[in-house]
């Protein structure tokens, strides 16, 4: 009798390791099928773009923000660049071109020469030029325009415009503007409406000032000091006839200097000593 043969029975190890390679090969499997699903382009007769980021709806949407973006770019550097485009003229060069009593008179050198005056005569009229000659200069009269900020161009227009407006009689003979700049307003020979009973025989000094304290900047202050020497010594005026808009009624002008005694009387130094090296 023959013996019957068994087969043999794989050890536990084997079967382990042919269990874990079955395992692996179907995961490798699962991972392939998940990435064809991720294709870039989806079968079909079309081969339309599949989805994510590069789809089609994405695409166009890209692009249009592009084409915007371009075209704003383009639009903004046409606007600026304008090759006919002629810049607008200075305050100088517009005055110069639509005044007669316009022009610049230009500094003189010495202790009490002249500064640098821009004349811009106010229009005759009754409110801020009535043309009335001076009886005589016997006094410079300071003053401040209460007006924090505003520039000499602004308030000399101010003066000007009372002629349309007739909401007072004001003007002065000079206003110095926050960088020094002097415009004059009013002739030399005739009255301006700024001192009350002393209009009809004194020089009137507007000053800007940037602050509601009506204290002048260094450049504000510079050129009053230039410019009341300049006139003391043409008329022969002293330093003590040089007065505040508060000395002749009381009013608070020029707010600093009659709040500040001190830097009065340090101007009026400062006067002397130029007159004094001009001998």
């Amino acid at each position: 009798m023959s013996q019957i043969k068994f087969p043999k029975r794989k050890s536990g190890r084997k079967r382990k390791i042919q269990a874990y390679q079955k395992l692996l090969y179907k995961k490798v499997l699962f991972y392939k099928k998940k990435r064809k699903k991720r294709t870039f382009y989806k079968k079909g007769s079309n081969r339309k773009m599949g989805r994510g980021i590069f789809s089609r709806k994405n695409f166009e949407i890209f692009g249009t923000i592009c084409l915007l973006s371009l075209a704003v770019v383009v639009f903004g550097h046409v606007v600026r660049w304008n090759p006919t485009a002629r810049k607008e003229p200075n305050v100088v060069q517009q005055k110069l071109s639509t005044s007669e009593d316009y022009q610049i008179l230009p500094a003189e050198s010495g202790p009490c020469g002249r500064p640098e005056i821009i004349q811009d005569f106010i229009v005759e009229n009754p409110y801020s030029r009535s043309g009335t000659p001076l009886d005589a200069v016997n006094g410079i009269v300071v003053h401040y325009v209460a007006n924090a900020g505003s520039t000499a161009e602004e308030n000399r227009n101010y003066f000007e415009n009372l002629k349309d407006t007739h909401l007072t009689k004001a003007s002065s003979h000079f206003i110095i503007g926050l960088d020094g700049e002097i415009i004059q307003c009013i002739p030399l020979d005739e009255i301006s409406y700024a001192s009350n009973e002393r209009n009809s025989n004194t020089i009137s000094i507007e000053c800007c000032h940037r602050k509601e304290n009506g204290k002048f900047t260094k450049k504000t202050y510079k050129s009053l000091v230039k410019l009341t020497a300049w006139l003391c010594a043409s008329y022969g005026i002293p330093s003590s006839d040089v007065i505040r808009h508060y000395d002749v009624t009381g009013k608070l002008c020029p707010l600093y200097f009659v709040r500040h005694e001190d830097a009065w009387t340090e101007f009026l130094s400062d006067i002397q000593k130029k007159l004094e090296k001009n001998g």
